[in-house]
């Protein structure tokens, strides 16, 4: 008889007799976390901090829009990327390490070549892109030379993501740990001493975050190539980088599989871009306060980032080896991993929102309102980690098709009017709970993710073909 949801999740968090363990995962979590906590989190912090520092809304606000918009491009640079941890790490679970190192090879010059395309719209579509936002004229004229420098350590960002999703699909998460690690502090440095302008180095305020980026990212290059070409790697996996592209099947096949993730990922990022779009009218102080509200749970939503790359990979490798039990227990575990630790940093911001929001509000402008909000908002950040934990398996599981649609009908068929229509005909005078409902739609439009994706898995594919493995 087949177990309803809650019994088969139990099952699945507390058994023992498929998966990996808890201690196997998070050695796997750790670094991941790491890596993440730069990327994503940390360093956008910090800066902003230091951006809070000279005490001008304006320019907190164009930095945290700018960075929503960046944030879109990460993504899409993550997608073009992933292909390379699923088809190596599918290679490497089948014992086939030289096939590892030709995707490789083919992977990394499409993503050279996409992210050169990207970074160049960057750079020469600046002032539109602002302009289409909806923000003060002040903010876009701060933001068109920040953009156009960062679009430059964008082109880097591609070049470093491919080289460590190679090892990310071999389970090898420390090094890209290890690297992170450097151009952190390359960032931390470079990014006071240019927006400060300490050390005989000159003030460029908003911009010297920018040109610490670029610094950021090309040492990371230098360091993540060096560990391809120089290590084991290149020995173990036949890795001959300035080959080119040479093998139309790989080249069809990482475009079939990153088309998919690009549209499904860049559809939830440009929620983010849609949903400041549609808060810009009630002005810089509401644009402050959602730059700090989607900070912090960035913040807090980092554990499920990471184990989301890390139900990738494993049930990339699980997939090779037809390991479907194993793929069912894991996401249960990874599920049960990321809500005790996501729902535990929520709550620490919750109880005390003012605290940490006043950090970015040197002035006390937009604190209060934001601390009545952030807590709120909160509940509804699990069904985020949901959507976000099965959308990472399906990928790893090579149906990047469901992710991408139903992200796409859900976000143009339900977030993207309903919350157009509370910000444009919606006539609420309080402006708090407008925010909030803007806000909080597009929860409820990953609620509806989750569902599907859940459903996906419980339609009796993957019991039906675990089934049929054991009776051959």
């Amino acid at each position: 008889m087949r177990k309803n949801v809650l019994a088969s999740y139990f099952e699945g968090v507390f058994g023992t007799v498929a998966g990996e363990s808890y201690t196997k995962i998070l050695q796997y979590f750790y670094p991941a976390f790491i890596s993440s906590l730069v990327l994503y989190s940390a360093l956008y912090l910090l800066d902003a901090r230091f951006i809070a520092d000279l005490k001008s809304t304006s320019m907190y606000a164009t930095l945290g829009l700018s960075n929503t918009f960046l944030h879109f491009i990460v993504k899409i640079a993550e997608a073009s990327t992933l292909s390379v941890t699923v088809l190596c790490g599918q290679f490497n679970g089948a014992g086939k390490s030289v096939e590892v190192g030709r995707a490789f090879v083919e992977a990394f010059w499409v993503v050279v070549v996409v992210g050169a395309c990207v970074s160049g719209l960057l750079f020469f579509g600046a002032y539109p892109i602002y302009y289409f936002l909806g923000v003060p004229t002040k903010m876009i004229y701060l933001g068109m030379p920040f953009l156009r420098v960062r679009a430059v350590g964008i082109f880097l960002m591609f070049i470093y993501l491919a080289c460590i999703a190679l090892m990310n699909g071999l389970k090898n998460t420390r090094t890209p740990m290890y690297i992170f690690v450097v151009g952190a502090v390359l960032f931390i440095f470079f990014d006071y001493v240019l927006i400060f302008g300490t050390l005989g180095f000159p003030a460029l305020g908003l911009m010297g975050s920018a040109w610490a980026t670029i610094i950021q990212y090309a040492v990371m290059v230098v360091l993540a190539l060096a560990s391809i070409l120089l290590g084991s790697y290149r020995t173990t996996y036949k890795i001959n980088l300035f080959a080119g592209l040479s093998h139309c099947e790989y080249i069809v096949r990482i475009f079939s599989l990153s088309w998919p993730i690009i549209v499904d990922k860049a559809t939830v990022a440009g929620s983010y871009i849609w949903l400041g779009k549609m808060l810009a009218p009630m002005g810089k102080n509401v644009l402050a306060s959602y730059t700090v509200i989607k900070d912090i749970e960035r913040f807090a939503f980092l554990p499920a980032v990471a184990l989301a790359q890390i139900i990738t990979f494993l049930v990339s490798n699980d997939f090779g080896k037809q390991n479907w039990r194993g793929i069912a227990a894991n996401i249960k575990r990874v599920v049960f991993l990321s809500s005790i630790m996501v729902f535990g940093l929520l709550l620490m911001f919750s109880l005390w929102p003012s605290f940490f929001i006043h950090f970015f509000d040197q002035k006390g402008v937009f604190t209060s309102f934001a601390a009545k909000i952030f807590p709120l908002l909160s509940v509804f950040v699990f069904f985020d980690l949901l959507q976000l934990v099965f959308s990472g398996a399906l990928r790893g599981a090579g149906d990047v098709h469901t992710v991408m649609w139903t992200r796409l009908l859900v976000c143009a068929g339900f977030f993207c009017p309903i919350s157009y229509c509370i910000s444009a005909f919606v006539p609420l005078s309080d402006s708090m709970l407008k925010f909030f409902i803007i806000y909080a739609s597009f929860y409820v439009g990953s609620a509806i993710m989750s569902i599907v994706y859940i459903r996906k898995f419980r339609s009796g594919e993957w019991s039906k073909r675990a089934y049929e493995e054991e009776t051959l």
